[in-house]
């Protein structure tokens, strides 16, 4: 297993989604308790298993992107034939909680083997790669991936049955909006969270998201790396940093990162953006 990187301090409080790559070992084993809910992304080759959660039974084949979900306090006993990685995806109940409230449905996660989805995919993909490179994005775009993630699950498990209604969309209110704003670049060379945003405005984090996304015309984690990368512009107008401290200076991990932000919202290189500054 990784070892919790730095952008997920063991603190005052349990991040709102976090990844390990793991092995899962041949033969019977119970799964620990965990107070998380847990998301198991096969990695890798075919492999048969059983998998039992109290009376539920079932057996298959994991293929590579199949996940199955153990909800938070839960135990479940696997047996495999051969051994297996797993990227296992960790998500607060809180937000769970938080996020059925926002959708008006009930919060709880069932157990489930051999689920196949793409958007769901995707998030593990994306965390994976944050791993990798040790978090380049930071607790602001894991916390926007682990709302996008229970709102997926919660999606998935009401697809069979009729959807109530949905609340009205709001806007942030313009004073609000704005209070987020000034706070954002303030912090701009730190850790920013989606939990302190929206405190910061004084709404629950899924009430935020989509408050924030109506009044802004674009998601948190988008408007925050936008801010990032116009602070990087205006210190390189200013000609008096190396990349090395522009990036810190703007809230980037390092200048690959910064490089690679500034390619994706403008879709141009550093050395671009230096020329035209």
């Amino acid at each position: 297993m990784t070892t919790r990187p730095s952008c997920y301090p063991e603190r005052d409080a349990v991040p709102l989604l976090d990844v390990l790559t793991s092995p899962v070992p041949v033969g019977r084993f119970d799964s620990p308790l965990d107070g998380r809910h847990v998301l198991c992304l096969h990695l890798g080759a075919p492999v048969p298993v059983s998998y039992r959660a109290g009376r539920y039974e079932r057996q298959g084949t994991r293929l590579h992107g199949q996940f199955c979900v153990v909800p938070a306090g839960s135990s479940t006993r696997w047996t495999l034939t051969a051994p297996a990685t797993s990227l296992l995806l960790r998500l607060n109940p809180s937000l769970m909680n938080d996020t059925a409230e926002h959708m008006r449905l009930g919060p709880e996660l069932a157990p489930a083997i051999h689920i196949r989805d793409p958007q769901i995919e995707r998030i593990g993909w994306m965390m994976q790669a944050e791993e990798l490179d040790n978090h380049p994005g930071g607790r602001i775009f894991a916390d926007s991936l682990a709302s996008a993630l229970a709102a997926r699950l919660l999606a998935l498990q009401t697809l069979a049955s009729r959807r109530p209604a949905a609340a009205p969309v709001r806007a942030l209110p313009a004073w609000q909006l704005r209070a987020v704003e000034d706070y954002i670049e303030a912090n701009l060379d730190q850790d920013l969270t989606l939990a302190e945003l929206a405190a910061v405005a004084g709404f629950s984090v899924s009430h935020f998201k989509e408050l924030f996304r109506q009044a802004a015309g674009m998601p948190v984690h988008r408007f925050v790396m936008a801010r990032r990368v116009e602070r990087a512009r205006q210190l390189f107008l200013e000609g008096k940093l190396t990349n090395t401290e522009i990036a810190l200076e703007a809230g980037f991990a390092h200048p690959s990162h910064m490089a690679r932000c500034v390619r994706q919202l403008s879709g141009h290189g550093l050395a671009d953006l230096r020329k035209a500054c």
